[in-house]
């Protein structure tokens, strides 16, 4: 690719600074990622019948019931469909996440979401959008 002399000169160093040691690495993980931006978009614009999949990440208090309650529902109900499910202690922060493998619609996983985030010693909730592919290995 082409590209002018400034960009040129902060390339390698946009690079090392993104945690890339390889420029077609770099240059692909990049083009992906802003073609699905400019595609789909982030979760709070997609529209609301779109079917996205990705994980979700819970840190929360294990020592309260509600976080974990609303983890257990939310595995068994039929907003989202749960395909993984995993659970691990931070002892350094002192605190429990939770990561889900996730697919339902944009409209449900953004109401699990705000669900989860107005929920007692909930500290935070992410979510990560799978890019999409029309074919590929799975």
């Amino acid at each position: 690719f082409s590209a002018d002399n400034d960009f040129a000169r902060d390339f390698e160093t946009l690079m090392e600074k993104s945690g890339y040691r390889n420029r077609s690495r770099f240059i692909r993980d990049a083009s992906l990622f802003f073609a699905e931006m400019q595609q789909r978009g982030e979760l709070v614009d997609m529209d609301d019948d779109l079917t996205v999949e990705g994980h979700l990440v819970v840190h929360y208090q294990h020592d309260h019931a509600n976080g974990q309650k609303l983890l257990v529902d939310l595995r068994h109900s039929n907003l989202i469909e749960v395909a993984t499910y995993s659970h691990s202690s931070f002892k350094h922060s002192h605190a429990c996440v939770d990561l889900l493998q996730v697919k339902g619609s944009a409209e449900n996983v953004r109401f699990v979401i705000s669900e989860l985030q107005n929920t007692p010693h909930v500290d935070k909730v992410s979510f990560v959008t799978a890019p999409h592919r029309e074919q590929g290995c799975c």
